[in-house]
């Protein structure tokens, strides 16, 4: 006797079927963010998926209210960082070539990722360990995206 069992095609988005598609990682400048992105981008090339770069930048409201020029602090941080990134992807051209987009978000870490992973529908996110003594206490924003449950996070150190 044989069986035939059909499958039937999922209706509408539905995450994690086919491997992930959107690799979301978090930058900001830090040594073990660019760890993280580099790591992000071979997941990406080796899952033929898009690596989404992002960079939440940070709303100082007290700094803003003084008078600091924080919007364009943040934003040469965040020129600065999509520059090393096309530098990083000319060099490996033709080697390692995987397809990415830039991303800018306003707010605190935690909340500017959670956001940008789910308009990017993203399927996995990777972020790189604080750096920060004080966050062994109070949780980082790693912790915080494992805790929340609500992708595969990896955390690299």
């Amino acid at each position: 006797m044989t069986e035939q069992h059909s499958r039937q095609p999922a209706q509408g988005f539905e995450r994690g079927t086919d491997g992930p598609k959107v690799i979301l990682v978090g930058v900001d400048g830090s040594d073990t963010s660019m760890r993280a992105a580099a790591y992000a981008g071979g997941l990406a090339r080796r899952q033929n998926a898009l690596l989404a770069v992002v960079y939440v930048q940070p709303v100082m409201a007290a700094g803003a209210a003084l008078g600091a020029p924080v919007a364009d602090a943040t934003d040469g941080i965040a020129e600065d960082l999509v520059a090393e990134i096309r530098d990083a992807a000319r060099r490996v051209r033709g080697i390692f070539d995987v397809r990415w987009e830039f991303h800018t978000f306003r707010g605190d870490p935690y909340n500017g990722l959670v956001k940008a992973a789910e308009e990017l529908k993203a399927d996995a996110v990777v972020v790189g360990a604080s750096e920060q003594a004080g966050h062994r206490l109070i949780g980082s924003v790693a912790v915080r995206l494992v805790k929340a449950g609500r992708w595969p996070v990896t955390v690299v150190p």
